[in-house]
């Protein structure tokens, strides 16, 4: 794991030995607080810890309090040109601050921001796109590259440190995967900062949330990575669903029901797809760690789904095999779905009450 200096977000430490926190972004007008605070609970209830708000005007910025007081998570203010919009957003409760120093108008304000900052207890993220990277740096190191972007990043980190801030985090995102990798190890390697990980502009569900669990799960397979993001165009509620399934790949964060099932064949005599599906829905309120199968066959069916806590596998006619980790199989009939999603609740209420 590559180990980072912590900072606090609210109530979150990131950073560090911390959790790999989810983040999000609302896509309504800031300004309509009932409307953002809805799918800031949308996004929490999804499994977001930190959400980050576009505060683009002085309205935004007036806003912020109203959000932050019905926030359930921690809340970001994302920045562009105007200081004093950062200033008022720390002034009115906000978490942490998303900005680049660069375009905020010189450095007396890059100062003002930083002292604010300083005051109020909050980290800035510094965010750089491949898109983003300044036209000099671009010259120099012939177009978007790794170097250029991390190039990019540790300057405007430069001019925070040089007002006396270092509750910093950074991202360095791209579109190419490839390049998006290469740019957040060569980041791992040149500092200590915290890194905030995503693959920008990764497109709709589907491409971009497979372009996201490569981009972001390498990075963090090789342990770097302490807040990540999955982008997706449209409603940000399945970012959060899409992130979670990451880290839940690797093992990372284990909280909840983790899905394992078969991809079916000539034997299946269950509906594996629709049973996995219930168990996805249905089994959401559970926090404890579970790994449920559904397997089509009791041929391989509970030997390929040996490491589950309980399953399911599917013997034809109505009967099938339920299996619960260390013990052998036993045979039962009805509903598969149901004497399966009724075994996980009873053995999370076990594990809740250990």
């Amino acid at each position: 794991m590559n180990l980072t200096r912590e900072v606090s977000v609210g109530n979150l430490k990131l950073g560090g030995e911390n959790p790999i926190w989810v983040q999000s972004m609302t896509n309504t007008d800031t300004r309509d607080t009932e409307a953002t605070l809805a799918q800031i609970r949308q996004l929490a209830d999804a499994g977001c810890d930190i959400v980050r708000v576009s505060v683009y005007d002085e309205a935004c910025a007036k806003a912020v309090r109203t959000l932050v007081d019905g926030s359930p998570v921690p809340l970001v203010a994302d920045i562009h040109f105007d200081h004093r919009l950062a200033v008022m957003a720390a002034e009115n409760g906000i978490a942490k601050l998303r900005i680049n120093p660069g375009n905020v108008g010189g450095e007396q304000n890059v100062r003002t921001v930083a002292d604010c900052a300083k005051a109020h207890h909050i980290p800035i993220r510094i965010g750089v796109n491949s898109g983003s990277v300044e036209k000099d740096i671009l010259r120099r190191f012939g177009g978007p590259t790794a170097e250029g972007m991390v190039k990019s990043a540790l300057t405007h980190a430069r001019m925070l440190e040089k007002a006396g801030f270092e509750d910093i985090v950074l991202s360095m995102k791209a579109s190419d995967v490839r390049l998006n990798i290469e740019t957040y190890e060569l980041a791992a390697q040149k500092c200590s900062y915290p890194l905030h990980v995503g693959v920008t502009e990764a497109g709709l569900p589907g491409q971009g949330t497979i372009k996201s669990a490569i981009g972001i799960g390498a990075l963090l397979a090789r342990g770097i990575g302490n807040t990540i993001r999955v982008s997706l165009s449209g409603s940000p509620i399945p970012e959060g669903k899409a992130a979670w399934d990451i880290l839940r790949a690797l093992n990372i964060r284990t909280q909840g029901v983790q899905l394992v099932s078969c991809p079916t064949c000539g034997r299946t005599s269950i509906d594996v797809a629709g049973i996995g599906k219930r168990v996805e829905e249905e089994l959401r309120d559970i926090t404890v760690p579970m790994k449920v199968a559904v397997m089509g066959c009791v041929v391989n069916g509970p030997g390929e789904a040996r490491e589950a806590d309980v399953g399911i596998a599917g013997g034809g006619n109505g009967v099938g095999a339920l299996f619960i980790k260390g013990q052998e199989p036993v045979k039962v009939e009805g509903n598969l779905g149901d004497i399966l999603i009724a075994k996980v609740r009873e053995l999370a209420a076990a594990k809740t009450a250990e």
